[in-house]
C-alpha cells in the first residue's frame, strides 16, 4: 500500500501525509459531464487494476432518461473496463474521511477505447494533432454564478446573499468589493484547489449578480479538461458549505449575462517548441488564419457540443456579454473569435462561443476539431471585423434541433470526433430535447391559455 501511495502526484501525497487514506472514488465523465463511478475502500483500490460499469451510462440524458443509442444488439448494458489514470489522482478535501478521486478511461473487453466516452473523444482529437507533429495548448476560463438555494424549480433563481447581508449586485465587473462579498466561498475554493494541486490564474467578478470567473493556466487539453471536470465539483462543494449553490447553467437568471467557458488555443511545433501562429519575424502565419477559418467554417456544425441544452441558446443575446456570430477581431469582446493581446510566442485564438454548461472534454474537443479541420483544409477566414459585432447578423444556430441537424450532416467533423461518438451523442441529445418539448412553460400558460 505504501508503495502505491508513493507513486501518487505530489499534491495527493502532501494531502495524505501522516494520514490514513480511507476511500478512493473511481470516476468517469458521462456525456453531460456528470461524474459517474464507484467509491471503494482504499485497500481494495490498491489491489485492483480496473473496475466495471455498464456502457449505458453514456446513453443517459441529463434528466436520467435514456436515448436509444445501444446499436444493433440492443440495450443489454454490457460492461466496460475502466482503468485508472493515476496522474489524475486528486484529493476530495470536502469529504469527512481522507478520500482521493481518480479519473478512469473506458475500454471494451478487447482493450479498445470506448468511442463515445468524452475523455476518449478529446484524446482522439489531440492524437490527430500529435500525428501531424503539432502540440495543442489550451487555457479555459470558467464563469459561474453563486446563487441562493433554490428548492422549487418553479421559482426564479436569485443571487446569493453576500457577507454584507445584501443580495449580490449586478454590473460590478472586476469589482474587488464584489469579490469580497463571496470571500468565505472563495477561500474554500482556493483551499480545495491547493489540496488538489490546481493552479488558479485568477478570480474576478463578472457582469452578472453573483457571477465569478476563474482562469486556469494554459496546458495540455486533456489535463485542463480534467481540471475543469474536477473544478465544477469542487466549486459546488465550496458553495454548499456556505448555504448557497454554484451553478454552471449557461443562463440561470433571465436578466443577467450568461456563463461561458472561453477556450484559448495555441499550437506548438513538437520538434521546435515554436508557436505555429507566429513566424520568425513575429507576424501571424498562414496556420493562424487557417485555425480561425476552421472555427468560422465548422463551429456551426459543432455548436451542439458547446451549447448542449435548450438553456444554452438563451445566452446568445445581443449586447449581453456573449457573441451572436463568429466574426473575428483583435482584442474585441463582441466577436465570437477574439485574438487577445499577447507577444508573438504567446499568440493565441480565443473561442468565446462555448458555454460553461458544456462537458469540458467535449467542448475542448469540438473547438480543437474545428481548428484542426481548418489547418488540414487550409480554410480562409472572413475579413477581420471592425467595430461592434452585435451590429452584424447571427450565424450561430438558434436551438438544439438545428444544431443537431448541423452535426448529423457534418461528415468531416464526425470523422475527426469519431463517427460512433457522433451517432450516440445525437441520439441522446435528441431524446433529451424530446423530453423538454413535453414540458409546458409558464410563458405558454400566461400568453396562450386565454389569448389564442
Amino acid at each position: 500500500m505504501s508503495n502505491w501511495i508513493d507513486k501518487l502526484p505530489t499534491a495527493a501525497q502532501t494531502y495524505l501525509q501522516n494520514r490514513r487514506l480511507d476511500e478512493v472514488e473511481c470516476i468517469i465523465s458521462d456525456l453531460p459531464g456528470v461524474a459517474r463511478g464507484k467509491a471503494v475502500p482504499a485497500s481494495k483500490f490498491a489491489r485492483q487494476t480496473s473496475f466495471h460499469l455498464p456502457d449505458s451510462i453514456f446513453y443517459q440524458t441529463i434528466t436520467g432518461d435514456w436515448g436509444e443509442a445501444a446499436g444493433d444488439e440492443g440495450f443489454i448494458e454490457r460492461d466496460m473496463v475502466l482503468r485508472p489514470d493515476m496522474a489524475t489522482a486528486s484529493a476530495a478535501p470536502w469529504t469527512a474521511d481522507w478520500t482521493l478521486q481518480v479519473i478512469h478511461d473506458a475500454y471494451d473487453r478487447n482493450g479498445v477505447a470506448i468511442p463515445y466516452s468524452p475523455r476518449n473523444v478529446l484524446k482522439r482529437v489531440v492524437k490527430l494533432y500529435h500525428d501531424r507533429g503539432w502540440k495543442p495548448v489550451v487555457a479555459p476560463e470558467m464563469e459561474f454564478f453563486l446563487v441562493a438555494r433554490n428548492l422549487d424549480p418553479t421559482q426564479n433563481i436569485k443571487p446569493m446573499i453576500g457577507r454584507s447581508g445584501r443580495p449580490a449586485a449586478a454590473r460590478q465587473s472586476y469589482s474587488m468589493t464584489a469579490v469580497d462579498e463571496f470571500g468565505p466561498v472563495i477561500d474554500d475554493i482556493y483551499d480545495f484547489s491547493e489540496a488538489q494541486g490546481f493552479e488558479i490564474d485568477g478570480i474576478t467578478q463578472e457582469g452578472g449578480a453573483g457571477q465569478l470567473e476563474i482562469n486556469l493556466m494554459h496546458g495540455d487539453p486533456v489535463t485542463l479538461a480534467d481540471e475543469v471536470f474536477y473544478f465544477k465539483r469542487l466549486i459546488r462543494e465550496a458553495a454548499l458549505r456556505h448555504d448557497c449553490y454554484a451553478t454552471f447553467m449557461a443562463k440561470p437568471i433571465a436578466t443577467e449575462p450568461g456563463s461561458a467557458m472561453h477556450i484559448h488555443h495555441s499550437i506548438l511545433d513538437m520538434a521546435t517548441g515554436k508557436n505555429l501562429f507566429s513566424n520568425d519575424a513575429g507576424r501571424e502565419t498562414e496556420a493562424f488564419f487557417q485555425f480561425i477559418g476552421g472555427l468560422q467554417t465548422h463551429l456551426p456544425d459543432a455548436i451542439a457540443m458547446i451549447a448542449p441544452y435548450v438553456n444554452s441558446y438563451r445566452r446568445y443575446v445581443k449586447d449581453h456579454a456573449a457573441p451572436i456570430n463568429l466574426e473575428w477581431a483583435y482584442d474585441n469582446r463582441t466577436t465570437g473569435i477574439r485574438i487577445p493581446l499577447a507577444d508573438p510566442q504567446s499568440r493565441r485564438v480565443e473561442n468565446r462561443v462555448a458555454g460553461m454548461d458544456c462537458n469540458p472534454y467535449l467542448g475542448i474537443a469540438a473547438s480543437l476539431a474545428c481548428g484542426y479541420l481548418g489547418l488540414n483544409n487550409q480554410d480562409k477566414p472572413r475579413a477581420k471585423f471592425s467595430g461592434d459585432a452585435y451590429a452584424g447578423d447571427s450565424d450561430i444556430p438558434r436551438g438544439v434541433g438545428s444544431a443537431l441537424d448541423n452535426l448529423d450532416a457534418a461528415l468531416a467533423l464526425q470523422e475527426v470526433l469519431g463517427p460512433e461518438f457522433a451517432r450516440v451523442y445525437s441520439i441522446v441529445k435528441r431524446a433529451e430535447y424530446e423530453e423538454f418539448l413535453q414540458v409546458i412553460s409558464p410563458w405558454e400558460r400566461e400568453h396562450l391559455l386565454l389569448n389564442v
